[in-house]
């Protein structure tokens, strides 16, 4: 036998371009009928031999658009490649080196609308690289195997910096740079970190130990939390200043927008973040009078939603889990121009949810508790200046929809923050927002940085996790820059 018969053989790598033979192919979901009755996530994993397959779809194309698409940018390409080629440890090194938190953006993003509905083979009627179960797969491989590690920096810095917020924003930014090894602390009004990711988003979507993994990560890592900590209570924004050589606020934005009309402040009438944290609490064991005594529990009731985005989604799939008789979703405009994703919209229809478009609420019925919602009904108008389609109303459309709980998920504002914490100097917009550097993220006031919602508004976790990257750079350029002394 020869040498080179002996050496043990690599094994062939799969071949790209496969899409033109090789149709589109998700995870297995689980049938309506049982996910409905559960919190457990709706996608199961894929095997080895059908994540390569399905990474192999990729055309590799020249200007990736699903990357440049990402907030993130992530090198999607590459990472698909190193999959099809079974070198997953790379994949999941190149997939974490842009993305703190892969796994969960896995699940979570709304790749129809971001790199999935950017995909070239999409445009071309191929059907999209299923990029989003890749990455999924990709790292919860990587937990599997031990590859993902405490963070571990080479050495430490003396800098510290206080992170207000323990979304997806502030750990974000921790995570760098506590990488670097500055001392960081994080500071939350919760009893659990993670912000919405915990408390806001259901186990279908994102099952809660995925998050309290990265946690514990972080805090292995040498990341400080001091949770159940209210700014402005328990400590003074200036203390939290005084404590640390610089500071970021990523508190997100939890102000629940209100609806107005006759009854509107009815019993029944509930926030929708009151009632998916009250679920979530329950999914944690916690006692939660407000769900045990049936105020926020949705079982036995015909619930109204009202709203269109990613959180009314929530909402209606919560509902229906929770045993509810009926669960329908006003929304003012059609199908076609929901903010939410459409894969969210499908995944609720085969669950039960009726969307009752093209309508809005006029104001609600009831006596000592809600009844009804008073709903008129709308037709689209000519585009306005974002060029969607204003809606007006058919006069005379009117009817009322039976409810014995309404749930109101019309987006969330910023708390007046400069208010509430006593801070002078800190600019806001005519919104609410705080103003803050679109590169650097800083603030009117100096080592003052802001992050994610409480400067976008509400948006999605994959934008406040490139903010909270970007607001750790240009903190550590700031650390490593010579400190200037005043000539004598």
């Amino acid at each position: 036998m020869s040498q080179n018969d002996a050496a043990p053989k690599a094994p062939p790598r799969q071949k790209m371009l496969q899409f033109v033979t090789l149709e589109r192919e998700m995870p297995e979901k689980r049938p309506p009928d049982l996910r409905a009755q559960d919190f457990g996530e709706i996608y199961g994993e894929y095997e080895a031999e059908t994540a390569a397959a399905q990474s192999g779809r990729c055309s590799q194309c020249g200007v990736p658009y699903c990357q440049t698409h990402c907030p993130l940018h992530n090198n999607i390409p590459d990472w698909l490649k190193l999959t099809a080629e079974g070198r997953l440890q790379e994949a999941y090194e190149l997939s974490q080196a842009t993305n703190t938190f892969p796994e969960i953006c896995g699940r979570i993003c709304p790749q129809d609308r971001l790199c999935e509905g950017s995909c070239v083979i999409e445009q071309s009627g191929h059907g999209t690289v299923t990029i989003g179960s890749v990455e999924k797969y990709i790292t919860d491989t990587a937990w599997e195997a031990g590859w993902v590690q405490p963070i571990a920096p080479a050495s430490e810095k003396p800098e510290s910096v206080g992170i207000i917020g323990a979304g997806p924003g502030g750990l974000a930014a921790a995570d760098m740079l506590r990488r670097a090894g500055v001392q960081v602390t994080v500071y939350d009004r919760y009893d659990r970190a993670g912000g919405l990711m915990t408390y806001g988003i259901p186990g279908f979507k994102l099952e809660k130990p995925v998050v309290m993994r990265r946690m514990e990560q972080l805090e292995q890592g040498g990341v400080e939390f001091v949770l159940n900590c209210n700014v402005g209570e328990e400590i003074s924004f200036d203390a939290i200043r005084g404590r640390h050589d610089a500071v970021i606020i990523a508190t997100g934005v939890y102000k629940a927008r209100e609806i107005g009309g006759p009854g509107a402040g009815l019993p029944g009438i509930e926030s929708a973040l009151d009632f998916l944290t009250a679920s979530n609490r329950k999914s944690f064991g916690d006692e939660v009078p407000e769900f045990d005594e049936g105020r926020l529990n949705a079982e036995g009731k015909r619930v109204v939603v009202i709203g269109g985005g990613d959180t009314a989604m929530d909402c209606v799939r919560t509902a229906i889990r929770q045993g509810a008789t009926s669960v329908k979703c006003l929304y003012r405009r059609d199908r076609e121009n929901m903010p939410g994703s459409q894969r969210e919209v499908q995944n609720a229809e085969e669950e039960g949810v009726e969307f009752v478009w093209l309508t809005a609420p006029r104001g609600f019925l009831g006596e000592g508790h809600v009844s009804g919602v008073r709903v008129g009904r709308i037709r689209l108008g000519a585009p306005d200046a974002t060029g969607r389609r204003t809606p007006e109303d058919i006069e005379g459309a009117d009817y009322t929809e039976p409810a014995d709980m309404v749930i109101k998920a019309l987006g969330f504002e910023p708390e007046e923050l400069p208010k509430l914490w006593g801070v002078d100097g800190l600019e806001v917009t005519r919104w609410g927002t705080i103003k803050a550097n679109f590169r650097t993220h800083a603030t009117s006031l100096d080592g003052v940085y802001a992050v994610g919602d409480i400067v976008r508004g509400a948006s999605l976790v994959v934008w406040a996790i490139r903010d909270g990257r970007e607001a750790a750079e240009a903190i550590l350029e700031r650390f490593a820059a010579p400190v200037q002394v005043a000539a004598e």
